[in-house]
């Protein structure tokens, strides 16, 4: 079984284009909307962030937290999908 979630494979499977925020793994209706309202609207845009901070996952993970108020799993979701995505 994959540690992954649905959401996760399906992001990683496909170019990010103009994905909306709320495609990322980790992100719901919730985090997404607290993100737009901050200027992420696109999952692009959150890929720059995790671009900036080097790739550094601890480091975007407690910039997700601070932003939007993602918790641990979330923003560890998050961070690999993006992770994972920049990999492929």
């Amino acid at each position: 079984m994959s540690s992954t979630s649905q959401k996760h494979r399906d992001f990683v499977a496909e170019p990010m284009g103009e994905k909306p925020v709320g495609t990322l793994a980790g992100i719901g209706d919730v985090l997404g909307r607290k993100l737009e309202e901050k200027g992420f609207d696109k999952a692009y845009v959150v890929l720059g962030q995790f671009l900036v901070l080097r790739k550094d996952e601890e480091l975007f993970r407690e910039w997700l937290k601070e932003t939007c108020g993602a918790n641990a799993k979330q923003s560890r979701d998050c961070s690999g999908c993006l992770r994972e995505w920049c990999d492929a």
